[in-house]
């Protein structure tokens, strides 16, 4: 049997720069799924994403997904990208089914990037370890961390075998795109964490619908290893409660231990899987 892609729309031009196109995904010309596959906003053609892939009940189990996401990678490679990324989120109910798409990915080489970990937040908000203060950025204080945490940024790409100048063009787009007013910018929270009047590290937590999301936490490098990154989040927790916000979340990179450890200790739990993978 012949697994194939069958394109169920012309190829798409997306206001944002991106291409993205539909496929059916057939055996011996009878569909049993589909794929939706697309380019990066902030890495151009050289990332190609798988945005969603279904394989309908029957005919799971047998295959058609893994020919599937081998024959998505060929367009993608026709497109002219380099790599392919895709998502797998860890819904409530659909455990299973996230397993199952992880093996299929890690069995066709694609390598874990970083994950979404989210924690539901009570009323009551947690007390601030004693001598620990926060105060928000000033004007100064924010260009200085601004351009330090645009540099880490990058930093964090290249080193996961982004090209230089293609991880910085990547940070620019991200800070330019959630940072249009800079310290002004709507729902964003910027913050210095002190511990008996010394700074100790910095908080960017951003307030969306329904939930808060913690972009960056830092203890700063002298201080590190004293607990006071578990401050800065216990410090996100009591800015989104204060806000209304009931569900805090975050994205930790494969490999940040600490990091990892540390929101698993205050209760996180994983809601989606980034992968990537080179393409030869």
């Amino acid at each position: 049997m012949t697994t194939t892609l069958r394109p169920t729309e012309p190829l798409q031009h997306n206001v944002d720069g991106t291409r993205s196109r539909r496929y059916q995904v057939c055996v011996n010309s009878r569909p049993v799924g589909s794929i939706h596959l697309g380019t990066s906003a902030a890495f151009g053609d050289r990332m190609a994403r798988i945005l969603d892939v279904r394989i309908d009940e029957p005919d799971r189990r047998r295959g058609r997904g893994t020919v599937a996401v081998l024959a998505a990678e060929e367009v993608a490679r026709s497109w002219g990208c380099r790599q392919i990324e895709t998502t797998v989120g860890t819904e409530a109910g659909k455990a299973g089914d996230a397993g199952a798409a992880l093996r299929l990915f890690e069995a066709l080489g694609y390598v874990h990037r970083n994950r979404g970990m989210e924690k539901p937040l009570g009323e009551v908000p947690p007390e601030l370890p004693a001598g620990s203060l926060e105060h928000p950025m000033g004007a100064a204080e924010f260009e200085a961390w601004l351009a330090h945490e645009s540099e880490d940024y990058a930093r964090v790409w290249i080193e996961r075998g982004v090209p230089e100048a293609e991880a910085y063009a990547r940070s620019r787009h991200d800070h330019e795109r959630l940072l249009p007013h800079g310290l002004a910018t709507e729902d964003m929270l910027f913050s210095v964490l002190e511990h008996e009047g010394v700074r100790v590290g910095t908080l960017w937590v951003s307030l969306q619908d329904g939930k808060a999301f913690v972009f960056d936490v830092e203890a700063d490098g002298a201080h590190r290893g004293r607990g006071h990154g578990r401050t800065l989040m216990l410090l996100a927790e009591r800015q989104a409660i204060a806000a209304g916000r009931r569900l805090l979340g975050l994205n930790v990179f494969v490999g940040n231990t600490p990091a990892e450890r540390l929101y698993e200790s205050l209760g996180y739990e994983t809601t989606r899987y980034s992968l990537y993978k080179d393409l030869l």
